[in-house]
C-alpha cells in the first residue's frame, strides 16, 4: 500500500499523558535568534527516556572505538601482516549483516528496552574476554577473530532495537533532530576515539583499552535500566522473529516506495562515491609532498569532522519537513564535494572537500534515519533500522573493492571524479524516475 507522502506514521506510538514515551505537539517550531537558529536543535533532549539513550551513546561512541583501534593494532602485532587486520574485517561483517537482520524481526516481537539490556550486556563481556585474551598474553588470532563475530553479532541485535526506540521516545516533528543529535555523537567519537586510542596505547597498553569500553558500557546499561518499557504496540497479537519475517521487512520495503528509495539513495552515495580505499595512494602520489603520513592522517578524518561540524549546526536544516527533498539534495552535494576532491591536487582543498562531503553525509543521515521512523509503523520499525545497519556496514565496504579496482586501472583521481559524477547522475535520475521520495515531507 502506498505511503502517506503528506504526514508520518508515528501518530501510531502515542501513549497516555504523563507516559516518558508519549509525544507531545511535534510540529516543527520556529528557529531561534541569532546564533541559536544555526545551532544544533537539542529540545529531544528535553524528553528524559530519548536525553537517558542519547547520553549512552556518547559514552559508546568513544569506547567502542578504542576497541575498534585495539583489535587490528593487536592482530597487527601478532601477524605483522595487514591481510590478517583485512580478514579479521570480514570475519566480523557477516555475523554483523545477519544478526542484524534477524535483531529488526526481535526488535518488532519483544520489548526493546528488554533486547537493548540483553544485548548491551553481551557487548560488555566482549569487551571483557577481549581485555582477558590481551593480559593472559593469549596471542591467538583465531581468537580474537571469534571475539570480534561475537561482538558484531551482539550488535547487529542492539542497533535495530537502539535506532528503533528512537520514534517512541520524541515527537514527530522532532525525528530529524534526534537523528542530528545521535548521528553527531556517533561521528564525533569516529573522530575523538582514534585519537584517544593512539595517545594511550603508549601510555598504558592495549589491554586497558578493552578495559576502558567494557566499564564505558557498564554506565549504558545503568542508562538503558531507566528507559521506560517499550514493548510492542500491537500487544493482541503474538509475533514470532524468524527468518519469515525477515522475508516480511523486506516486502515491506518493496511495497514503500519512500523507504525504498531512501535506501537506495545511500547506496548510490556510498557505493558510488566513497573513495576512502584510494586515500592511501593518494597520499602517496598526489599529495605525497605534504608529507605521506600527514596527508593520509588528514584525509580519513576530514569526512568525519565535516560531520560533525553540520551536526552542530543542524538547527539549520533539521526543522525541514521536506525530508525526501532533503536527502536528495544532500546526495547531490555529497557528490559535488566528492568530484571537487578529485579534481584538487591540493591537500588544503582536498580536505575542504571532503570535510563538505561529511556535513552533506550528515544531512542525508538525519533526513534517511526520519524517513524510516516516519514512514514505517512501528511493528516494522525495527526490521528496517535492521536493513539500515546492513546498508550502512556493507555500502562503504563495497565502495572499498570498486574504488580499488577503478583505481587500478584509470588511475585514483579519475576513479573519485568519475565516482562523484556518477553519484549526481544517478540520483538526479532516481528524483526524476520515481518521484515518491522528493515528494516525501512530514
Amino acid at each position: 500500500m502506498p505511503v502517506d507522502t503528506t504526514k508520518s506514521s508515528a501518530g501510531d506510538d502515542t501513549a497516555p499523558e504523563g507516559d516518558d514515551t508519549a509525544p507531545e505537539d511535534g510540529s516543527p517550531t520556529p528557529p531561534g535568534r541569532g546564533w541559536r537558529r544555526w545551532a544544533m536543535d537539542t529540545r529531544p533532549l528535553r524528553r528524559p527516556a530519548y536525553r537517558r539513550l542519547w547520553s549512552s551513546t556518547i559514552v559508546t561512541a568513544v569506547g567502542s572505538q578504542l576497541t575498534a583501534v585495539a583489535v587490528p593494532q593487536q592482530i597487527y602485532d601478532i601477524t605483522g601482516s595487514s591481510a590478517w587486520v583485512g580478514y579479521a574485517s570480514l570475519a566480523g561483517l557477516l555475523p554483523l549483516v545477519v544478526f542484524a537482520l534477524w535483531g529488526g524481526a526481535v526488535a518488532d516481537s519483544v520489548d526493546r528496552r528488554t533486547l537493548l539490556l540483553v544485548t548491551n550486556t553481551g557487548i560488555a563481556v566482549t569487551s571483557v574476554l577481549f581485555w582477558v585474551q590481551a593480559v593472559t598474553g593469549l596471542e591467538s588470532v583465531w581468537a580474537l577473530m571469534a571475539l570480534l563475530a561475537l561482538q558484531q553479532a551482539f550488535f547487529g541485535l542492539n542497533a535495530p532495537a537502539r535506532n528503533a526506540s528512537v520514534a517512541r521516545l520524541v515527537p514527530a516533528g522532532q525525528l530529524a533532530a534526534a537523528a542530528a543529535l545521535g548521528s553527531t555523537v556517533m561521528q564525533l567519537g569516529l573522530v575523538a576515539g582514534p585519537l584517544l586510542a593512539g595517545a594511550l596505547i603508549p601510555v598504558i597498553g592495549l589491554a586497558e583499552l578493552y578495559l576502558i569500553d567494557a566499564l564505558a558500557l557498564c554506565v549504558t546499561l545503568w542508562a538503558v535500566y531507566k528507559l521506560p518499557p517499550l514493548p510492542p504496540l500491537d500487544t493482541a497479537t503474538t509475533k514470532r522473529a524468524g527468518w519469515r519475517e525477515v522475508l516480511a521487512g523486506f516486502r515491506y520495503i518493496a511495497l514503500h516506495k519512500v523507504l525504498l528509495l531512501s535506501f537506495l539513495a545511500d547506496i548510490i552515495a556510498m557505493v558510488l562515491g566513497m573513495p576512502r580505499a584510494l586515500f592511501p595512494q593518494l597520499a602517496d602520489t598526489t599529495y605525497a609532498p605534504y608529507g605521506e603520513g600527514l596527508a593520509l592522517g588528514l584525509l580519513f578524518a576530514a569526512i568525519p569532522i565535516g560531520a560533525v561540524v553540520g551536526g552542530l549546526m543542524s538547527g539549520t536544516f533539521s526543522r525541514s519537513n521536506r525530508h525526501g527533498l532533503m536527502v536528495i539534495g544532500a546526495v547531490l552535494a555529497w557528490g559535488a564535494a566528492i568530484t571537487g576532491f578529485g579534481l584538487s591536487t591540493s591537500l588544503w582543498f582536498a580536505v575542504l572537500f571532503l570535510a563538505a562531503a561529511g556535513v552533506a553525509d550528515m544531512v542525508s543521515m538525519v533526513f534517511r534515519g526520519a524517513i524510516l521512523l516516519s514512514a514505517a509503523t512501528d511493528e516494522m520499525r525495527g526490521r528496517m533500522q535492521g536493513v539500515f545497519t546492513v546498508v550502512v556496514a556493507g555500502g562503504p565496504r563495497l565502495a572499498d573493492v570498486l574504488h580499488g579496482t577503478a583505481g587500478a586501472a584509470f588511475g585514483a583521481r579519475a576513479a573519485v571524479v568519475g565516482g562523484g559524477l556518477l553519484v549526481i547522475a544517478a540520483v538526479l535520475l532516481l528524483a526524476t524516475v520515481t518521484p515518491a521520495l522528493r515528494r516525501y515531507r512530514i
